[in-house]
């Protein structure tokens, strides 16, 4: 089972300055936390423990614990800033989960029985996914590490929309809040793809027939 906890320390040391030479001479990366009716708090992290939990899809979508020298930090990935090149991790944002008190987190989608679907096994179909993730409220208790999309019986040209996703108890999709019930995925048929080249050649022997007589 994958340990959601990472070792932290406060950082006083602040500034684009600050932030370089940490990664660049102590492998740390910074970050913030902040929410919770509480000041922010400027925070360090190792480079290597934070990578290797990010290799863990449920990280981004599951209560992470800070181990600090004050204390425990229950908190959530907000935002991370990685190198546009490399990849590796930058800044972090994590904002704080308080129990009792809800809360709003992007959550994957698991697409489940694609190649058996109905529109793909018995008519030919391809699935198109529209989206890949949610935006859902929850208190942190309830707080899925995904959301299975079963695409077992859609048929071919069905689309399905969130009103139509199975959430767990005590989930609410952010999105049908707000009336906006969006796709989410399909079965459509696949695309006919004409050959130009035919009739290039066709001309091309009608020129050679018409230079010959």
């Amino acid at each position: 089972m994958t340990d959601f906890a990472l070792n932290a320390e406060v950082r006083s040391d602040l500034g684009k300055g600050a932030s370089r030479r940490l990664r660049r001479n102590a492998n740390l990366v910074p970050a913030v936390i902040y929410g919770g009716n509480k000041e922010p708090k400027s925070i360090s992290l190792l480079a290597k423990d934070l990578a290797k939990l990010l290799e863990t899809e449920a990280a981004f979508s599951h209560v992470l614990t800070l181990n600090l020298a004050d204390g425990k930090e229950s908190v959530l990935i907000k935002a991370l800033q990685r190198h546009p090149a490399k990849g590796f991790v930058l800044h972090a944002d994590f904002i704080r989960v308080v129990a009792g008190q809800k809360l709003t987190a992007l959550i994957p989608l698991h697409f489940l029985n694609e190649e058996t679907a109905a529109g793909v096994k018995q008519e030919g179909g391809i699935v198109s996914h529209t989206i890949s993730e949610v935006e859902v409220t929850c208190l942190p208790k309830n707080l899925p590490e995904f959301i299975a999309v079963d695409m077992a019986n859609v048929a071919l040209g069905q689309t399905i929309h969130l009103s139509d996703l199975k959430l767990p108890a005590g989930v609410e999709l952010v999105a049908l809040a707000h009336d906006s019930d969006l796709p989410v995925a399909n079965i459509h048929a696949p695309r006919v793809v004409q050959d130009t080249e035919e009739p290039a050649a066709d001309a091309g022997a009608s020129e050679g027939e018409a230079e010959a007589e």
